[in-house]
């Protein structure tokens, strides 16, 4: 090395931050780096002309030729956002997307059906709430289970069964009304159990084919769709039930779900490499931000029994389980009772209280996506994983919990409809939060940690699913009720932002953590 590149070589790393003599910190070894990055800030930037005058190491990146910004990968880029949007990866997210909507308005056609079907049998407010909570209880049973085979056989398979059994039991309901109640009930809960798969399929099919940079926002679209399923069918719903009668929807949406299923089957692919359309550089750039070529990436061993007792020691693993069970609390609340709500409080008929419950959903969708990139900007920009989903978390909490107080005194629906669908929107920053942080804490087992959170948030959905209805018919207004459920999501905020982080906790499970692994 001559005298002019030596000195230039010191001057690169004394901008860097490296001591005269030292080697040159890179991104991947750099105590200060990483220091600075688990606070949230952001790398250092280095002048352009340097570059001039050294190469830096190997092991260096730059985010681009103009801006000498250090990231801490070894030289792959972001994607721009036509890539993003042509991308084999996006129309997976997509297909996603239309799973969860057919998967939230076969759910939500009876918190529409059910007000003429009450007046058709004669049922109370509480039985009501009984009748609409038996699809929770089919829920309660698979999240765990359902979790363990997303971890063992993929999302694509789990997801394809469950979409067709789901579809199924929406088909059959009208035959099951018909039948008897308890036939009725039977569907409802044969419901809970196939949609008790979704997130953790789609949470599986997410991590496998999307960077750690790309997945709140690849999230955020999955459920977009979610959210606009929600909307879909109780704006749709009434629709239907005026021309072809309350079950029309019924039928309709079963039908959807059954074509799902085959283009789901010949679109997708459970793994990137396994796709035959994908181009080598897509391929390329999800193995880059992973470190390392996807096709390279050493696959680990499957685990049939999950340490469920090291889970359970865990305090992150407690904040993802009460954070799963407030979200669902309030999300199930909202959505079985709204249009009963503003049926009964604002004396609206059917189509209008659709209509005012259906904005929310359509909110929640936009902020969801929006949530996601945000997310993903401010991990991209050098902000720790922990600090970011803190923040998302405490939106999606501290927002509805504002709002519902809001909604306590309003006086007219459209004032109640603004803050209900502020409500709604806000905890869409919940996907940004604990929902994505399920990937992250416990990579090997998030399909069972998924399970286990959503098994603690589904007994909570029903116990403020079943508490509302008896709430309501023994106080005689709502307005106790959304209190509390406020109460609860400031609780909640707190309890997330002591114990939530970032960093695994699943790294010191792999000794004893099953004996049965997969025969393949």
């Amino acid at each position: 090395m001559n005298v002019d590149t030596g000195n230039a070589m010191q001057t690169y790393r004394n901008r860097a931050g490296a001591a005269p003599g030292l080697p040159f910190p890179s991104a991947q070894s750099s105590d200060g780096l990483r220091s600075r990055r688990s606070w949230g800030i952001p790398p250092r930037r280095v002048a352009p002309v340097v570059r001039r005058l050294a190469a830096p190491p190997a092991r260096v990146s730059t985010k681009n030729g103009a801006s000498g910004e250090f990231l801490e990968e070894s030289g792959p880029r972001n994607a721009s956002f036509l890539e993003f949007l042509t991308s084999e990866r996006v129309k997976v997210v997509a297909m996603l997307g239309l799973a969860l909507a057919l998967c939230n308005a076969d759910r939500v056609v009876m918190s529409v059906a059910i007000v003429p079907l009450s007046r058709a049998h004669g049922w109370t407010q509480s039985f009501s709430g009984i009748v609409q909570s038996s699809f929770l209880w089919g829920y309660l049973m698979s999240p765990i289970v359902g979790g363990a085979l997303v971890d063992y056989y993929g999302g694509k398979l789990v997801m394809a069964w469950g979409v067709a059994l789901w579809s199924l039991a929406t088909f059959l309901t009208p035959w099951a009304a018909e039948t008897s109640l308890w036939t009725l009930l039977a569907m409802r809960v044969l419901l809970g159990v196939a949609e008790g798969v979704a997130l953790p399929s789609m949470n599986n099919m997410v991590s496998r084919w999307f960077p750690r940079s790309e997945r709140s926002r690849a999230v955020g679209i999955a459920m977009a769709g979610f959210q606009l399923g929600s909307a879909a069918g109780l704006l749709i719903s009434p629709i239907i039930m005026s021309r072809t009668g309350v079950f029309g929807p019924f039928i309709i949406f079963g039908l959807f779900g059954f074509l799902w299923v085959l283009v789901w089957a010949s679109a997708t692919s459970s793994t990137p490499e396994r796709h035959p359309q994908i181009s080598k550089s897509e391929l390329d750039y999800i193995g880059q931000r992973e470190k390392q070529p996807v096709s390279k990436i050493k696959k680990p061993e499957k685990i049939m029994i999950p340490p469920f007792k090291k889970l359970l020691s865990k305090l992150p693993t407690w904040a993802l389980i009460f954070a799963n069970s407030m979200h669902s609390w309030g999300y199930f609340v909202i959505l079985s009772w709204m249009p009963i709500y503003f049926n009964t409080v604002y004396r609206v008929d059917l189509r209008q209280a659709a209509w005012f419950s259906a904005l929310p959903w359509v909110m929640m969708a936009v902020l969801g996506y929006f949530a996601g990139a945000w997310s993903d900007m401010l991990i991209q920009n050098g902000f720790s994983v922990t600090f970011t989903r803190k923040i998302m978390q405490s939106i999606g909490f501290l927002g509805p919990g504002i709002s519902l107080l809001g909604l306590n005194v309003a006086k007219s629906p459209c004032v109640a409809s603004s803050w209900l669908t502020a409500a709604v929107g806000l905890s869409s920053f919940s996907h940004a939060g604990f929902l994505v942080n399920l990937q992250e804490v416990a990579p090997r087992f998030a399909g069972v940690l998924h399970g286990m959170s959503n098994t603690a948030g589904t007994l909570a959905a029903i116990v403020g699913t079943v508490g509302a209805g008896f709430f309501v018919e023994r106080m005689g207004s709502f307005q106790g009720f959304l209190f509390l459920t406020s109460l609860l999501y400031f609780i909640s905020t707190l309890f997330w932002d002591l114990f939530a982080t970032g960093e695994r906790i699943d790294d010191m499970m792999m000794d004893g953590a099953g004996e049965e692994s997969s025969p393949n």
